[in-house]
C-alpha cells in the first residue's frame, strides 16, 4: 500500500501545481475523516485497532477519494465522502478483503449524486492559499467561486457539442487543457512504476486504456468533428488514475488473467460511453462500480485450464 501511495506522488504533485493548495487540503481532510471512521467502526465491531488502523488501506482509500474531488470542494463534503467510503464501501462488508466494490469510488459516487454542484468546483489555474481556504472552509459566495472555477476539458467538450460546436472549437482554446495532460502523465509514470515492481498486473491498466482508446478511435474515424480522439480521452479526466490506481484494486477487481482483461476492457468501454452519451462528463467511478458487479461471474467462468486436463 505504501508503494502505491509513493507511486501517486508525481500525479498528485502535478495536480497541486495546476490547481493549488486545495488538493493537499482535500487529502488531509479525507485522511483524518477516513482514519477516524475506521477507528470508530472497529470499536463498534469490537475489533482491535491494530493492525487494521495502520495497514495503510484507509490512507489509500482516502487519497484516491480526495484526488477525485475538485480542489475547491468544501471540507465537509470531503470529510463526508471519506467517511462514507470507509463505512459503506469497506466496513459494512466486514473490513479489509471483504468489500465487493471499490471503497473510494463508493464514497465519490455518493457525493457526486448528492452534491453535483459542489463537484464542479474545478479550476483552470492554481488558486492562492487564501482564496482556496476561504472557498473550502469559509462561506464563499457564488461570485468568488465563479471567479475561481471553470470548465474541465471533458465539461467543455460536452457543452460545446451540445451547442453544435466542432470538437476543435469546443476544446481548442480551453485554458488548463494541457495541465490535465501533465496530471495524467504523472499518474501514468507512477502506474508504470507499479507495473515494473509487479505490485499491480499489467492486464487491467492495458485493458482499460485499450477499451477507451479503441472505442474512441472507431468513433473518431467515423466523424472527427463530433468525437474526440483517443489521445484526448487518455489525457483528460481520471483516465490514468483510474486505469492504474482505481481499477487495479486487488479486492474488488477480477483475479484471473482473462478475467482481468475483460474487467479492464469493460471499464474502458463504459468510461467512453458515459463520457460521450451519459449524464456525467467523466464515467470512471460508475464504470468501475458497474464492472465490480461482474467480478464473481468473470472469476467463475475465466478460470485457467488445469495442466493435464
Amino acid at each position: 500500500m505504501r508503494r502505491v501511495l509513493i507511486a501517486m506522488i508525481p500525479g498528485t504533485a502535478a495536480m497541486v501545481i495546476c490547481f493549488g493548495i486545495g488538493v493537499l487540503v482535500n487529502l488531509l481532510v479525507a485522511l483524518l475523516a477516513a482514519l477516524a471512521t475506521e477507528a470508530v467502526l472497529l470499536r463498534l465491531r469490537q475489533r482491535p485497532l491494530q493492525p487494521f488502523i495502520t495497514d495503510w488501506t484507509a490512507v489509500l482509500t482516502a487519497a484516491l477519494f480526495a484526488l477525485a474531488l475538485p480542489p475547491l470542494a468544501p471540507w465537509w463534503l470531503t470529510a463526508l465522502g471519506a467517511a462514507i467510503a470507509i463505512a459503506l464501501g469497506k466496513q459494512l462488508y466486514g473490513g479489509l478483503g471483504q468489500n465487493p466494490f471499490n471503497p473510494a469510488m463508493v464514497g465519490y459516487v455518493v457525493v457526486l449524486i448528492s452534491f453535483p454542484t459542489e463537484l464542479t468546483y474545478w479550476t483552470q489555474q492554481p488558486v492562492g492559499i487564501g482564496a482556496s481556504l476561504q472557498a473550502q472552509f469559509g462561506a464563499a459566495g457564488p461570485a468568488l467561486l465563479d471567479g475561481l472555477t471553470g470548465a474541465t476539458p471533458l465539461d467543455a467538450l460536452r457543452s460545446g457539442l451540445a451547442q453544435e460546436q466542432l470538437v476543435d472549437e469546443a476544446i481548442g482554446g480551453l485554458a488548463g487543457r494541457w495541465g490535465w495532460a501533465w496530471i495524467n502523465g504523472g499518474f501514468l509514470l507512477g502506474g508504470l512504476y507499479l507495473v515494473v515492481k509487479r505490485d499491480i498486473s499489467w492486464r487491467i491498466p492495458l485493458a482499460v486504456l485499450a477499451g477507451i482508446g479503441i472505442t474512441a478511435l472507431l468513433f473518431w474515424l467515423i466523424d472527427s468533428d463530433r468525437f474526440a480522439s483517443p489521445l484526448f480521452h487518455w489525457s483528460s479526466g481520471a483516465a490514468m488514475l483510474g486505469a492504474f490506481f482505481i481499477a487495479t484494486d486487488p479486492v474488488s477487481g477480477a483475479t484471473t488473467p482473462r478475467g482481468k482483461l475483460i474487467f479492464g476492457g469493460g471499464i474502458g468501454v463504459l468510461v467512453y460511453v458515459i463520457r460521450t452519451w451519459g449524464g456525467y462528463p467523466d464515467g470512471m467511478a460508475f464504470a468501475v462500480l458497474l464492472m465490480n458487479l461482474t467480478v464473481p461471474l468473470l472469476d467463475a467462468h475465466t478460470q485457467p485450464r488445469v495442466y493435464g486436463r
